[in-house]
């Protein structure tokens, strides 16, 4: 009755199943290592955030380049602000103000080095196009000041918040980039920026996010999602073949009683005779 798995028709279903199968679980495994790779480096990341906020502030030269170690560090860096050079990041949001539309104050430090630091100095509610709100930013401190706050590398494309399209007034900035403000600024720019811990009043302090690809976030959530699928991949790959396999038998036994329809396969039709001769 199971003569059909002999015909080549079948070798090949039971060659792509026996490979299919093992190949969705390898797949579906690595993914789910991905994921908790990312769990792991995200429980790391907490716990360095908790020390770095109760960690004593670094040079900012000391702390450079930034990196899942480094990021959310507190630095320090002296210098004075330019404040002909305030930039407004436009459509940013807090994540204890919920949705509420705000900006970022940006200001840019020109510190003893030579290189300017990008000091995010606070979150603003409002419309960075609107004149009234613009007027409530507060003018940077005047002189040389020492400031502190938390590493931050630079943004880029995937950044939640960011407008990398352009086309922004003057005077806003869509990405946190040294690559962003090279056309902006007549001097160097620190690839890194750092929020201010204490804000000055009316801003709210902006707090430092985890570093990229330490934290779960819709990446994480992905390699979950397709750890199920090749798990399913796998199951579904299983079904359909005794699936088949139930169709095909079933076909053979209807044949080997006599009552093949008219549509039989050629593959039953063949285990027919094949009994035929046997008997």
């Amino acid at each position: 009755m199971y003569r059909f798995l002999l015909t080549p028709r079948w070798w090949g279903i039971n060659v792509f199943a026996v490979l299919a199968i093992p190949f969705c679980i390898f797949m579906g495994s690595w993914q789910l290592g991905r994921f908790e790779d990312r769990v792991d480096t995200h429980q790391q990341q907490e716990d360095r955030s908790a020390r770095a906020k109760a960690a004593a502030a670094r040079p900012l030269e000391s702390l450079l380049p930034v990196d899942q170690v480094t990021s959310g560090r507190q630095a320090s860096a002296r210098g004075r602000y330019d404040a002909g050079h305030q930039l407004l990041v436009p459509d940013r949001t807090l994540r204890d103000k919920g949705e509420r539309r705000g900006f970022y104050v940006l200001t840019l430090l020109r510190t003893d080095g030579g290189r300017a630091l990008p000091v995010v100095r606070g979150w603003l509610p409002g419309d960075a196009d609107d004149k009234a709100d613009r007027l409530k930013v507060p003018a940077p401190p005047k002189g040389e000041v020492t400031v502190t706050g938390a590493l931050q590398a630079s943004e880029n494309q995937g950044t939640a918040g960011v407008q990398a399209g352009g086309g922004l007034p003057e005077g806003q900035l869509g990405m946190i980039s040294a690559a962003s403000l090279v056309n902006i600024v007549p001097y160097k720019v620190y690839d890194a920026w750092i929020t201010l811990s204490d804000a000055p009043a009316p801003l709210d302090a902006v707090p430092p996010v985890a570093a990229e690809g330490s934290g779960l976030d819709l990446k994480a959530f992905q390699n979950l999602g397709y750890t199920g699928e090749w798990f399913v991949f796998a199951g579904f790959v299983v079904f359909m073949w005794f699936r088949l396999f139930r169709r095909e038998a079933e076909t053979a036994k209807d044949a080997a009683l006599g009552i093949l329809p008219a549509d039989t396969s050629e593959t039953a039709a063949g285990d027919v005779v094949g009994a035929k001769r046997d008997g």
